[in-house]
């Protein structure tokens, strides 16, 4: 099944999203996810409010269906935990959680840098979101 109408009838009230800004790093993210090796996300509070104020922010417990890069659903995750920590305290067990790159602090803190400069949010001091998940269910991917 990777028919969005249908993951919104078996999960009432899922979003509906795709990780980072670009369809390549969509599916790189989606695809370390699917490997197990991804199992956290993080947003800044910014991004956050707003999506809050939208009705689209995760909350424990809640369903999301993840798109890859082409808007396909890739998998299902169910919110198990969230947090709140600013930019420069993030430890590196939660770096090594969103599973990238080689899983160190280090790396976590100049790609993320990257991307909250990208989304004119970065501060050493802003404070992030994070969000830790499980993937309930693997969606049969087809080429179109």
């Amino acid at each position: 099944m990777n028919d969005t109408a249908l993951l919104n009838e078996k999960y009432p009230g899922a979003l509906t999203w795709q990780f980072g800004d670009s369809p390549a790093l969509a599916d790189e993210l989606a695809q370390l996810v699917l490997d197990g090796l991804k199992t956290a996300t993080c947003t800044s509070m910014v991004a956050y409010q707003k999506e809050t104020a939208r009705g689209e922010a995760p909350a424990i417990g809640s369903y999301s269906i993840i798109l890859n890069g082409k808007g396909q659903a890739v998998c299902v995750i169910r919110t198990l935990a969230t947090s709140v920590t600013r930019f420069c305290d993030v430890m590196p067990e939660l770096a090594r959680k969103e599973g990238e790159g080689d899983l160190s602090l280090e790396y976590w803190r100049q790609e993320h840098r990257r991307f909250f400069e990208r989304e004119g949010t970065f501060s050493e001091e802003m404070e992030l979101v994070f969000e830790e998940f499980e993937v309930v269910e693997r969606l049969d991917v087809r080429e179109t």
